[in-house]
């Protein structure tokens, strides 16, 4: 069974297009297949709570969540973050019942650049350990909807919590803009 709360978590945007300004959902959510860092954990769930993102954390963990270091990194925000802790990857799904074009996995081995993943209103970004990436049963489950941010040969990876930046940002590309601290027209 999950731990913590099971909500959904979404953008709230407003559509400029009508004179009513009604809200438009946009629901992202990011998951973390064991997770080994918590400095990563911490900056990724800032980031989802600035995209207005989900996070979801699939055991095992690398870390406690009760670590100091996780909650440094996360700053004073780690208590808003959007946080469910699932047990599997499995179980993640079942309750979560993501459509398939609704999954996003991210690996360096996929032909396919992460700027032609699908963007549909509801998504899952998914990644792997810092380490070992995805387990090689999630990557044949979900072998279509496999993505790669390219890097040079210069370096084996780019570190979790960036790629999980890159990722969610670019999926919220043709979304409606949000900004919590002003806009000029």
């Amino acid at each position: 069974m999950p731990v913590g709360p099971v909500t959904k978590g979404s953008l709230l945007q407003l559509d400029p297009s009508g004179p009513r300004q009604e809200p438009i959902r946009c629901e992202r959510h990011v998951v973390l297949v064991a997770p080994e860092i918590h400095w990563n954990t911490g900056n990724i769930g800032r980031t989802c709570l600035a995209a207005g993102a989900r996070l979801h954390l699939i055991k095992p963990l690398g870390f406690s969540l009760d670590s100091k270091e996780l909650k440094r990194a996360g700053l004073d925000y780690w208590k808003q973050v959007n946080l469910t802790v699932w047990n599997s990857f499995d179980e993640m799904i079942d309750v979560q019942r993501p459509k398939e074009d609704e999954v996003a996995l991210f690996t360096k081995t996929s032909a396919r650049l992460f700027w032609t993943m699908l963007r549909p209103q509801r998504l899952f970004l998914v990644f792997g350990s810092e380490t070992r990436g995805l387990p090689e049963p999630i990557l044949a489950r979900y072998a279509a909807s496999t993505y790669h941010i390219p890097i040079t040969d210069r370096t084996r990876s780019l570190n979790l919590s960036t790629a999980a930046a890159i990722a969610l940002y670019e999926s919220l590309r043709h979304a409606p803009p949000f900004h919590a601290w002003g806009m000029d027209g």
